[in-house]
């Protein structure tokens, strides 16, 4: 299936405007907060000594990994660029010294309860519990209307 033909489907279940502003706003918080929550997870020792203690070399930057060749079928721009902004999100947040997992842990939870709030007022199911792969999609979703506004082709 193409980008647009996901993109399509998942906005079969996003028609109501307060579902959509609901979804422009808690979208990229669960998805920032999925990787602050791998970002937060300790590396083992035996990694940390081969990637040289780099900040970078933790769960949050191998899921990333993973995610990108679900992405790369779809669409590199898209992906790459919402990746790439969640993990220096991360990464400045960790650098500041604030809880990143804290932080993560109720942003998560909040954004749930506005998602399943929106859907409630649309009246629909959310699309992941048709297939779970609309969980990646919903970002590039949002990302591709961005991309579309600014005239970046994807």
């Amino acid at each position: 299936m193409t980008a647009d033909q996901w993109f399509d489907q998942y906005g079969e279940s996003h028609q109501n405007p307060t579902n959509k502003l609901i979804h422009w706003i808690c979208i990229p918080i669960i998805f920032f907060t999925v990787v602050g929550l791998l970002w937060s997870i300790p590396v083992p020792a035996v990694l940390s000594a081969v990637f040289s203690e780099s900040p970078w070399a933790n769960f949050a930057t191998l899921s990333m990994i993973l995610v990108f060749g679900f992405y790369l079928r779809l669409s590199i721009p898209l992906g790459l660029g919402y990746m790439l902004l969640n993990l220096f999100l991360a990464y400045a947040i960790a650098a500041s010294g604030t809880s990143l997992a804290l932080v993560s842990i109720v942003l998560f939870v909040l954004a749930w309860i506005g998602q399943f709030y929106g859907h409630k007022v649309e009246g629909k199911k959310p699309s992941f519990f048709k297939d779970l792969q609309f969980l990646l999609i919903g970002p590039l979703w949002l990302m591709h209307f961005i991309y579309k506004k600014v005239g970046i082709a994807y």
